[in-house]
């Protein structure tokens, strides 16, 4: 790895989808390549039949087959697979899925071996990627699984705001027995981490939203906030964490009260999902929080429906790859100076 100027590995994902447009597009101008190294994870000739597709043949794209050919100032494509693949932007294929599983599989093996400081994921289909080796809901899990741990946190970044969930790809009939004092614990403690070592905030202020509507309506609606949440974030406050609620979601969004907040603990997917999307759709990030390494992502799927037609906005990954270089810069300071802990609060 890079003493300075970090190498980001970044994943092609489902080739048939937006993934190369965007990854393309983000890279073109050559700013990023001002603050990393990016290498792409992939194949030389699908990324040359999309650079050609959407004019941009002015990126240069320098083709490896072993990190110790990389060039810092260029645009380095490390080749995942040997063998011609149809190109089919739009569809949904086999092939393609099997490429991006490769392309993820190359990339976390070079993570491992401390050839990269990150890494940036384009969207995959999360079907055409399942094998006998894939068989995770989504990257977070896939990526806490080769990684070792049991407590990640899927985590949604933007300059206006910052989501993470209590409960990730589950089902929503599963969301209730899920919610327990232990996992609400593990998840603000995860946040809170994340928000000093990641995003260098000392104190962070945390906001938990509840479960039910009106946050349980004082019991009336549900007894999970008072039982299970509430609790815990007592006790955390009587520790010194600066978290608050539980809140009630549609408000707490509907009001800009997200704003007073550094960090947002939603119980479920959509509830955090859903208003980080309509908010800050065009610049969110993905990121899986907890990990021993920095994985960044777009905040969108493969929108097979613009696939290859030179329409779709790659500001969410290129502020997905800036991130990662942010994180890794923060870690680093971190590690060398760590942060101090929060003073207690008042009872």
């Amino acid at each position: 790895m890079s003493e300075h100027k970090p190498v980001i590995g970044i994943t092609l994902g489902d080739f048939n989808g937006v993934g190369p447009e965007v990854t393309l597009k983000a890279l073109a101008g050559g700013q990023i390549s001002r603050v990393c190294t990016p290498v792409l994870y992939g194949s030389v000739k699908v990324l040359s039949r999309y650079r050609k597709l959407l004019n941009l043949e002015e990126i240069q794209l320098h083709s490896i087959r072993t990190m110790d050919q990389l060039i810092h100032k260029r645009v380095n494509v490390f080749n995942c697979w040997e063998e011609h693949l149809e190109i089919e932007p739009g569809k949904a294929t086999p092939e393609a899925g099997n490429a991006a599983y490769l392309a993820l599989k190359t990339a976390v093996a070079d993570l491992k071996n401390n050839m990269l400081d990150a890494i940036v994921t384009a969207p995959i289909n999360k079907h055409t990627i399942q094998n006998d080796a894939f068989k995770f809901p989504g990257h977070t899990e896939y990526f806490a699984h080769e990684f070792g741990s049991t407590d990640s946190l899927m985590f949604l970044v933007s300059p206006e705001l910052r989501v993470a969930v209590a409960t990730g790809h589950i089902p929503l009939e599963k969301v209730k027995p899920a919610i327990t004092k232990d996992l609400i614990t593990k998840k603000i403690k995860l946040l809170e981490h994340s928000l000093r070592q990641d995003f260098g905030i000392a104190k962070p202020k945390i906001a938990v939203l509840g479960l039910n509507p009106h946050a349980g309506e004082d019991g009336l609606l549900g007894m999970e906030e008072k039982e299970i949440i509430a609790p815990v974030i007592s006790e955390l406050k009587h520790k010194g964490t600066l978290v608050y609620g539980p809140l009630p979601a549609d408000g707490f969004f509907g009001t800009g009260n997200y704003r007073k907040y550094d960090g947002i603990l939603a119980m479920y997917h959509d509830q955090g999902l859903i208003p980080f999307k309509t908010i800050a759709f065009e610049n969110g990030v993905n990121f899986t929080a907890g990990l021993s390494m920095v994985r960044t992502s777009p905040d969108h799927g493969t929108a097979y429906n613009i696939a290859g037609k030179n329409i779709a906005d790659e500001t969410s990954m290129r502020e997905a790859i800036y991130l990662a270089c942010d994180i890794v810069k923060n870690r680093r300071e971190h590690t060398l100076t760590p942060i101090q802990p929060a003073p207690q609060s008042q009872p």
